[in-house]
């Protein structure tokens, strides 16, 4: 026949069911401090939804995707043939460009004009600057 089990003093705070303790004494140890501490805690869908769109950036991938659009459109299409907007990042907008002599044309002649279309279009915080790249 076994020893009975010991009887182990219980944390202060933790209240007992009949179904732990007997559970408890089934085991020989009592497993209710780490059940505690393991248990997941409920959260509302509607608290962890921003939280998870914030993870994604969903707001800043829309912007990019506008900022193509507009750029399809509002830019002359020579240079859009040859010139495509990859990213946004801190205000600075990010174009790649088909080869060199595209390149120093843009940069040369069209920066600035290119920088205040797309500046009247989306505000000056949105695009503070252009870094045309070949690429």
């Amino acid at each position: 026949m076994l020893p009975p089990p010991k009887q182990r003093p219980r944390p202060r705070g933790l209240q007992s069911s009949a179904k732990q303790r007997i559970l408890a004494q089934w085991r020989g140890v009592d497993v209710t401090p780490l059940e505690v501490a393991q248990k997941v805690t409920e959260r509302r869908v509607g608290d962890l939804v921003p939280k998870v769109l914030t993870g994604f950036r969903i707001e800043q991938k829309r912007g990019e995707i506008e900022i193509v659009k507009v750029w399809n459109d509002l830019i002359d299409p020579n240079i859009v043939a040859h010139a495509q907007p990859v990213g946004l990042n801190k205000g600075t907008l990010f174009v790649n460009v088909d080869n060199s002599v595209w390149l120093s044309e843009i940069v040369r002649y069209k920066r600035k004009e290119i920088l205040e279309r797309l500046q009247h279009s989306f505000g000056r915080e949105v695009i503070q600057r252009i870094s045309f790249r070949v690429g």
